[in-house]
């Protein structure tokens, strides 16, 4: 076990195998996450987000923000995000969404495109960050759908509530993986999917 300080509270870094992580203060499980297949090195850059994540746990902790929406928890991460080379949405309208190119046509036109939350062309990732709807809604297959879909895109991060209501979301989306992984059923378009629960 490793301690160390996060702003003025004391946090433990606790591994609690060889593919999940926990941060946690006292009882309550701030960031989880786990990434897919289990035997790829994980990305540089996957490591970052989960900093990014880990940086702004307080603000975003679905045991104390029961009521946060998606976008409220995109806004607190964007900054951070950017700067590891990140583009985010930063509201609703078309000039301030992110697409992702997904058919083209004649002239190379874009024909078709998904929206990604945030979006790092250079190294092909997207990340998308759900609440409520996460898995109630089986958003987080939306957006698996989406991230297979998209051109030049290897690598994926979905961010998902820890809880929702008495649902524990982030262990529903880590089995639900899991299983598709070592099932070996279905073969993915994508190096990497990163899930974290917040």
């Amino acid at each position: 076990m490793r301690v160390f300080k996060y702003g003025f509270k004391i946090l433990c870094l606790i591994s609690i195998s060889n593919h999940k992580n926990k941060i946690c203060f006292g009882e309550t499980v701030m960031i989880q996450w786990a990434y897919f297949p289990q035997s790829y090195r994980q990305p540089q850059l996957a490591t970052q987000i989960i900093k990014v994540f880990e940086s702004c746990a307080d603000k975003i902790n679905s045991a104390t923000h029961k009521k946060q929406e998606s976008d409220k928890v995109l806004a607190k991460l964007a900054v951070n995000l950017q700067k590891i080379g990140f583009k985010v949405e930063t509201g609703k309208k078309k000039s301030q969404q992110i697409n992702v190119p997904v058919l083209f046509g004649k002239n190379g036109k874009v024909e078709k495109a998904f929206e990604a939350d945030a979006y790092c062309e250079k190294e092909g990732f997207i990340i998308e960050v759900e609440a409520g709807r996460g898995v109630t809604n089986f958003q987080f297959l939306k957006d698996l759908f989406q991230a297979c879909m998209m051109q030049g895109i290897d690598y994926v991060a979905i961010a998902i509530r820890n809880t929702y209501r008495t649902s524990k979301d982030f262990e529903k989306v880590f089995t639900f993986f899991d299983t598709l992984y070592k099932s070996n059923r279905l073969k993915l378009p994508l190096k990497v999917v990163l899930i974290i629960g917040y």
